[in-house]
């Protein structure tokens, strides 16, 4: 056996949802409840009875390549040969480390909390790996000092997820253009790994780092945008010299996407979709944020995608989770899973049917708020910020 395969733990987010029963309220993965628009399947399927379901090139459609890049304009970025598509954000992400890193010199600094696929995606490659956690009392605001500071001799790439899985945060203009000037300082050499998936989900100014600094590389996908996670469908955007290095790991992983999901996504961008749900989650915002004051704990109000994290006082985030699926049928996500920075937290997803989703804060606040003792029933909720 690989043992850096032994030494990677399975997913908790999926450990605490594999635990739902069926009358359970799903608080927990990150899964779109909105069904997809079939009209990008349907175009999809007169494509495939017309021309059949054969391979693309390596590097995906060149239609497709073009229409993504062309959609996000991103300068330097701009052209079909900047983006190769993968299957998934996943394999977007995996493909960039694996490409740009080197095992022997080179180190990945994660921002934290994050999603836990980056820090095992390193791992598995053997690339060194530190981590630089936002600070719990600013709300896990992005900081782009702090960032800054934890940069040492071998980092040769940022990797960090704006709007933010889990915490909802996006980085604000002015920390985005700080981080840029002080990348700058440094030639440039380090390379900013920007995870957009939830770009189209973004309730503040929305911040494109890849405007702010050239030597950024997107990683973005399809599946929160238009509901489509089993679609599996994403791609990378990078410099022309960066991309044709990756579409060469991306071959010997899956030569190449689904041609299906392929042309789904095609009929996406040429109908100027990728946003179509966008207002949709933009409503659900502001009753979200009113069943998370009723239920009396301390919560992230989300700047972006379609998470809340909530404070837990005095206990365990993975013990708490458990206990909340197995006990009061509430599916959420432990914050340990996110790095140590979240633990004593739980992430929520409000997709759900709104009433679920109050009623579920409802049991997770008579248990975390009135069940900790005395102390805990009159516990006040801080640094709350308004959505």
């Amino acid at each position: 056996m690989n043992p850096r395969v032994l030494e990677i733990s399975g997913s908790m987010i999926r450990r605490v949802a594999a635990r739902k029963r069926a009358a359970s309220i799903d608080l927990g993965l990150g899964e779109p409840s909105l069904p997809p628009n079939f009209a990008h399947f349907e175009a999809a399927m007169e494509f495939v009875r017309a021309r059949g379901a054969r391979y693309t090139p390596n590097a995906g459609d060149p239609d497709l390549r073009a229409a993504i890049a062309g959609y996000y304009a991103y300068p330097g970025l701009r052209d079909a040969e900047n983006a190769c598509v993968t299957v998934g954000s996943q394999e977007a992400m995996y493909v960039t480390i694996a490409t740009l890193l080197d095992p022997a010199s080179d180190e990945l600094l994660v921002v934290e909390p994050a999603f836990p696929s980056y820090v095992k995606m390193a791992a598995l490659n053997g690339i060194a790996v530190r981590a630089v956690a936002m600070a719990e009392r600013d709300d896990f605001a992005f900081d782009a000092e702090r960032i800054v500071r934890a940069l040492g001799e071998r980092t040769r790439a940022v990797v960090l997820c704006s709007p933010c899985n889990p915490t909802g945060r996006a980085i604000s203009p002015a920390q985005a253009a700080l981080l840029a000037r002080e990348l700058e300082r440094r030639g440039a050499s380090i390379a900013l790994i920007h995870d957009e998936i939830y770009r189209e989900q973004c309730f503040v100014e929305r911040v494109d780092l890849a405007r702010l600094y050239a030597n950024t590389i997107v990683v973005g996908s399809l599946s929160k945008s238009n509901a489509l996670t089993g679609l599996r469908l994403g791609w990378i955007l990078g410099p022309a010299s960066f991309v044709e290095q990756a579409v060469k790991v991306h071959a010997w992983i899956a030569s190449c996407a689904d041609v299906f999901a392929q042309r789904v996504a095609l009929h996406v961008f040429e109908t100027n979709a990728p946003g179509e749900h966008a207002a949709w989650y933009a409503a659900r915002v502001v009753p979200t944020v009113a069943a998370l004051r009723e239920s009396g704990l301390r919560f992230i109000a989300p700047d972006g995608a379609f998470y809340a994290c909530v404070e837990l006082p005095g206990t365990q985030s993975l013990e708490t989770a458990l206990a909340l699926v197995d006990e009061d049928d509430v599916v959420t996500i432990p914050g340990i899973a996110f790095g140590a920075s979240l633990e004593g937290w739980l992430r929520l997803s409000w997709v759900a049917p709104e009433n679920d989703v109050r009623e579920g804060l409802r049991r997770i606040g008579a248990r975390c708020v009135m069940r900790e003792g005395p102390e805990a029933a009159s516990y006040s909720p801080r640094g709350v910020r308004a959505p």
